[in-house]
């Protein structure tokens, strides 16, 4: 049986719209992908929630037992005691000093390394990178421990310096390796014409490769800064007082009085409060960067 012109385009107009349909609810997610997904991120971030009502709680009451989960009246008096009775401003500068001071090192020495280590592949170069992964997957105190016999023989244990130094060290393997594979995604053709209008190695890599991996420089500076602004084994080693950064702090003032205590809780939501905000404000070039400088290896 033929059908008309009519029927062919309403027929046609109907399959349209269900497969349109079809399509749009295979697309859109689950309902008990999305419940399992708020319960998890629950589940990861109730130990912060539980943090941040204990310190805002009276001490007598953040300590008792059953827990007081509602019914009081919230306090920040944990944070102007741990203003007011400790250094934490000295110790929070020393974390920042180390940690921007330990990023911008970081990504001097690793861009033109990395850049190398792309454009010049060899038995070296291999053996080279080979050697960076070994070192950053060594056991800490192997590393550490002869670092702090070294700055006492300098005489610059208790430093930021020191402490800046040993994190390049540490977190230099990462960071070449991840400034390389972003440099392998830039086409060799760029280089070649770079030089051909007279730029040399230095001035090609600064003024076409470099502006090129804005968002990859973005990524190694960022992860750096965040492994930097949070190392703890390396800071408890390498200082004493004087460069004491926040996370040894903090390990000291646990096992204390409970006022102390609740102090150690609130230097912790301090220190957690700005690696929040970086992770939010740069995610997009954190996923894009990663993905991207994952391409090749």
């Amino acid at each position: 049986m033929s059908l008309t012109a009519a029927e062919l385009s309403t027929r046609a107009i109907v399959t349209g719209g269900s497969s349109k349909r079809r399509t749009s609810s295979r697309r859109r997610p689950p309902v008990i992908t999305g419940i399992l997904l708020t319960i998890l991120c629950f589940v990861a971030l109730s130990p912060f929630i539980w943090m941040t009502l204990s310190v805002t709680k009276p001490t007598d009451v953040a300590f008792s037992n059953p827990p007081v989960l509602w019914g009081y009246e919230p306090t920040f008096q944990a944070f102007v005691d741990l203003w007011e009775t400790t250094y934490f401003a000295d110790y929070l500068v020393n974390t920042l000093v180390v940690a921007v001071v330990s990023t911008v090192v970081a990504l001097i020495i690793g861009i033109p390394a990395a850049y190398a280590l792309s454009r010049f592949p060899s038995y070296v170069s291999a053996l080279l990178l080979i050697l960076a992964l070994v070192f950053r997957a060594l056991p800490r105190f192997a590393v550490v421990l002869p670092m702090y016999d070294i700055s006492r023989a300098l005489g610059i244990y208790d430093t930021t310096f020191a402490l800046a130094i040993a994190l390049v060290a540490i977190n230099q393997p990462f960071t070449i390796w991840l400034l390389r594979n972003f440099f392998a995604e830039i086409p060799k053709e760029l280089d070649e014409a770079a030089m051909i209008d007279g730029c040399t190695r230095i001035g090609m890599l600064r003024k076409v490769m470099i502006p090129l991996m804005g968002p990859g420089i973005l990524t190694a500076g960022i992860f750096v800064f965040l492994f930097a602004f949070q190392e703890y084994l390396t800071a408890l080693v390498l200082t004493d007082t004087s460069s004491k950064t926040v996370p040894v702090f903090i390990a000291t003032q646990l096992g204390q009085t409970l006022p102390m205590l609740q102090q150690a809780g609130a230097a912790s939501m301090l220190l957690t409060i700005p690696v929040f905000v970086i992770a939010f404000v740069a995610q997009k070039y954190l996923v894009a960067g990663l993905s991207d400088g994952a391409v090749k290896g």
